[in-house]
């Protein structure tokens, strides 16, 4: 298989050294160890561009897509964190690829975090794998491998590949180094899409302008939480960036998506060398949409550069203000459980059946794509009535990351923050896996409904589960122990020396 391979060329403003603080240079040097790799990942023209629920494919390249791997190491423990421009990472390949790690540089499988950022402009990971419906009827494997967006096995083949050689790379490739932990706030970037509306129940992306909008129906998250590691010199190794929003600018072509931009931007400040690893966040209600603005939306390519942009501008700021010093200690847990899938009623599927049966063109196109979606959900749930999860805590000194393998409602996120005994938490959503969407309890009562909560192949766990794996994370939190961040020394003693040059009355004459 041929995959496209890129150099670019990365303009930098200006050289930016970080000095190292006393704690990182005592004699004995930082007692952590890190590595930064990244590898290339950039779908083929021609291969399926996966993010809907039909088939579409990619006709142009705009920037490559990456494995961006780091990994951290303090001399007790040893952990890495994957991020993958990719809509999705099937849990199959996650296990793999955690083996073939282990097996490689030693890295225990559960020290393992792999993350897909959820880029819309990615290669064909997902949705279902070839021969994943082979003992369903012909109807349901039509449905499945010719009227839905489907993986490529050779490509999912590398990937897996890509992952095994950036981790291992980045673990070669470690050396003392202190690090910097901060958080800054976008609150231009990203916005929730659900709403209140006075029909009393809650829509996905209303439009702007619609008169029946009452209120967002959920918060967004601002913070870009950023871990650096920096060298002897002071220079910036590579950094990880959390932040809260659906990689869905799709500026044309395969992508990296709005990553791209933040990339770019803090590659122009420290350095082309620089590693830039992205986790997105609690990002499952949360898009760069606005639908509550008066202005028509930007296009795609502009749309990417401004939260890319944005968030990569309030990394770079944080970068540049927090202190270097050691992030101890590093550590890892995590808890793995079967959930139940929701099941359609009998009637439902049976009237499913009927509008599949029956061209497109004939019914309408929502109709028949979410019709298709129950049908294959009927099929799935005779295999696999219950799905794996799994959330994971890596610990960085000061800071968690607390993994689900889902798209995760902002709500939910904010709330794992919330119980967390750590100064700065950093939730990763569709990591170790995918389930689909978990919206809260409340998208399921009364007022809720929207896109996120229709019962599909892809997203059906049952209502509860984003409050068991909320539970789950804050339970994993607590039972690790916060580092210190890292600060600079105290001010020197005031001696009664105030500056000579500033210590004196007004002259008037």
């Amino acid at each position: 298989m041929r995959v496209f391979r890129f150099s670019w060329l990365v303009v930098v403003g200006f050289g930016l050294l970080v000095p190292l603080s006393a704690a990182a240079d005592d004699g004995g040097g930082p007692a952590l160890s890190v590595g930064f790799a990244e590898r290339d990942i950039t779908p083929e023209i021609g291969m399926e561009q996966p993010g809907g629920y039909g088939k579409s494919f990619h006709r142009s390249i705009h920037d490559p897509c990456k494995v961006r791997a780091a990994v951290f190491d303090d001399g007790e423990a040893r952990v890495a964190v994957v991020s993958v421009d990719a809509l999705l990472i099937r849990r199959r390949l996650v296990l793999a690829a955690r083996e073939r790690i282990h097996e490689a540089c030693g890295i225990e499988p559960g020290a393992v975090l792999i993350h897909a950022t959820h880029s819309h402009s990615s290669g064909p990971t997902g949705m279902i794998y070839p021969g994943e419906y082979d003992d369903a009827s012909e109807l349901v494997q039509t449905l499945a491998y010719e009227k839905s967006s489907n993986a490529d096995l050779e490509y999912v083949a590398h990937v897996e590949n890509q992952i095994v050689e950036a981790v291992c790379a980045a673990d070669e490739g470690k050396s003392p180094s202190a690090c910097s932990i901060g958080v800054g706030r976008e609150e231009q970037a990203a916005f929730n899409r659900r709403f209140h509306m006075r029909n009393g129940y809650t829509y996905t992306h209303p439009r702007p302008g619609n008169p029946d909008i009452i209120e967002p129906a959920g918060p967004v998250d601002p913070e870009v939480g950023v871990i650096g590691s920096w060298d002897a010199d002071g220079n910036l190794k590579g950094c990880l960036v959390n932040f809260v929003c659906h990689a869905t600018t799709s500026p044309g072509g395969a992508s990296a998506n709005y990553i791209y931009y933040l990339e770019q931007v803090i590659r122009g400040v420290f350095g082309e060398e620089v590693v830039v690893v992205f986790l997105a966040g609690a990002s499952g209600d949360v898009t760069q949409v606005d639908n509550l603005s008066p202005y028509a939306n930007p296009k795609p390519e502009q749309w990417a550069r401004l939260v890319g942009g944005r968030v990569g501008a309030e990394a770079v700021k944080v970068l540049v203000t927090a202190e270097p010093g050691d992030l101890t200690p590093v550590a890892y847990k995590s808890k793995t459980w079967m959930i139940p899938r929701r099941v359609p009623h009998p009637d439902r599927v049976a009237k499913c059946y009927e509008i599949v049966r029956q061209d497109p063109p004939q019914v309408d196109a929502v109709t028949w794509t979410f019709a298709k979606e129950i049908v294959l959900l009927d099929a799935l749930l005779e295999r696999e009535p219950e799905a794996e999860v799994e959330v994971q805590a890596i610990q960085i000194g000061p800071a968690v990351l607390l993994t689900d393998p889902a798209e995760f409602f902002c709500q939910l996120g904010l709330e794992i923050k919330a119980g967390s005994p750590f100064p700065m938490t950093f939730p990763v959503s569709l990591a170790n896996g995918c389930v689909g969407y978990v919206p809260t309890e409340e998208a399921f009562g009364p007022r809720g409904g929207g896109y996120e909560t229709r019962l599909t192949g892809y997203s059906n766990l049952e209502i509860t589960a984003g409050t068991q794996m909320v539970e789950a994370a804050v339970e994993l939190a607590n039972s690790l122990t916060p580092g210190e961040v890292p600060t600079r020394g105290p001010a020197p003693e005031f001696k009664q020396n105030p500056w000579g040059y500033g210590a004196v009355p007004p002259e008037l004459e």
